[in-house]
């Protein structure tokens, strides 16, 4: 059974979430904090005065006639009087000498501790009943030669109702300041990500047909710059690629729509009337001719389509380049010489880089070279070894490229001036420049108008 994907929370939603939870956090710790200080001061104060009515106590009984003196004040307490103090006396025969009235139903002898026998203060202990809350102290006086015990009892329940309500007082603030928070958060969210939704709205603007337009990073804040100046060059590059493909398109339209046109008015011409077999024969080999070129052009274009879609595997291996491009330059002997032109290597270098891909490129720039090399020129291929990379450079002595299109001479079928537009397909340094990619390496040409051109290839070596 397939699990069913969460929908990831909003940035919104997970800043709000945040900002809650840690105000909640600092708030918590806070009035924490604040409870127990208060509340731990409130506990020292009652017992330091709990401590006090001890030892004015043993000072009383330590009085002459103290003992009779404490019993009659015990026993008449004051009208209207609350009873703060709870004091009950044990004689030295364990009998009640003294109490406060009505103790011996609120605390009983037994819920006292026993005395130490140590001169150290013992602590107070909390006691519980039904009606109030006390704090009890247990402390021996000797009077006489006579050992008394000191019960004594705090009555804290006014100080436990304040704990209550300071304690109700303090989670109704934390709530209040939970939700204040959140509002607060919500508020602040929803105001720093207002940029966002102006972008958004910004980007909704640009449509195919207008991809020139940009969202200007210079007024957006700080924060969102890279990423507006991340739109536009993305922006650039989809109004570059949308340019190239259209040109692509007439292009390829205008290169299929020649051969088949020559073919068909070919066809056409020869079925208007009977004609010899030598002229049908001729008519075919035209055709044949028009149909290779058509191949070549499908080939190289399907070739391209693989490399930029990375589909076309790089066998790279170590070989020498010498042999390489002496291999390459012997191919073409044949055409040279019928051209009169003559073909030289020069230079030692291994390269690192797919032989057959490596062949298809250098040839490419050798076909090239002949076919704009007038007759009488030269074509030198040279090798030289730059650290790891390796260099190739097929120089000629043709006709050369104006400088307005050198930049240029490596899309898909350009071709720079009339002299060359009916010369080749325009796919052959296109072909190279993406072989060189392949490899990670790198592709120029310098030229000049009569003095011919070159172009130079850098293959990266192993490692």
């Amino acid at each position: 059974m397939l699990s069913k994907r969460t929908e990831p929370r909003s940035i919104a939603t997970q800043l709000v979430l945040l900002f809650t939870l840690c105000a909640a956090l600092l708030l918590s710790c806070s009035l924490g904090l604040f409870y127990w200080i208060v509340v731990r001061h409130a506990f020292e104060e009652d017992n330091a005065v709990l401590a006090d009515k001890v030892a004015a106590i043993g000072t009383e009984l330590r009085q002459p006639d103290g003992i009779n003196s404490l019993t009659q004040e015990l026993k008449s307490p004051r009208t209207g009087e609350v009873a703060i103090y709870w004091i009950r006396i044990i004689g030295p025969d364990g009998n009640v000498a003294a109490e406060t009235p009505d103790m011996d139903r609120l605390l009983p002898v037994f819920v006292f501790s026993s005395p130490t026998s140590t001169s150290a203060a013992q602590p107070p202990t909390d006691y519980s009943n039904d009606e109030k809350l006390f704090s009890l102290r247990v402390e021996n006086e000797t009077l006489d030669g006579r050992n008394y015990i000191v019960q004594i009892a705090q009555d804290r329940s006014s100080d436990e109702r304040f704990r209550k309500q300071f304690r109700a007082l303090l989670a109704l603030v934390l709530g209040l300041g939970i939700i204040a928070s959140a509002l607060i958060a919500i508020t602040v969210t929803r105001r720093g990500l207002r940029p966002l939704g102006q972008m958004r709205r910004a980007l909704e603007r640009v449509q195919p047909a207008h991809l020139n337009e940009r969202i200007d990073p210079g007024r957006w804040p700080s924060e969102l710059r890279p990423l507006a100046a991340s739109f536009d060059d993305m922006l650039g590059r989809l109004e570059n690629s949308f340019t190239r493909l259209s040109q692509f398109s007439a292009d390829l339209a205008h290169e299929l729509r020649t051969p088949i046109g020559n073919m068909l008015g070919e066809a056409q011409v020869a079925l208007t009337r009977d004609r010899r077999p030598e002229q049908y024969r001729a008519i075919i080999e035209s055709a044949a001719a028009e149909c290779e070129r058509l191949s070549g052009i499908i080939d190289n274009l399907l070739f391209l389509a693989r490399s930029e879609s990375a589909e076309q595997q790089v066998n790279r291996s170590v070989f020498n380049g010498r042999l390489a491009i002496e291999k390459i330059a012997s191919f073409y002997e044949v055409s040279a010489e019928d051209a009169h032109i003559k073909i030289t290597c020069d230079g030692e270098a291994d390269v690192f880089a797919d032989p057959l891909l490596f062949n298809r490129a250098v040839g490419n720039l050798v076909e090239n070279s002949l076919r704009f090399t007038p007759q009488g020129g030269q074509i030198r291929l040279s090798l030289r070894q730059s650290d790891k990379d390796s260099e190739i450079s097929v120089q000629d002595s043709g006709s050369g490229i104006a400088p307005e299109h050198l930049p240029r001479v490596f899309d898909r079928f350009y071709r720079g001036d009339a002299s060359r537009s009916s010369a080749g397909t325009g796919l052959g340094l296109a072909l190279v420049k993406s072989i060189v990619d392949l490899h990670g390496g790198s592709a120029a040409v310098e030229s000049a108008l009569g003095r011919g051109t070159t172009v130079t290839l850098i293959f990266p070596g192993k490692g």
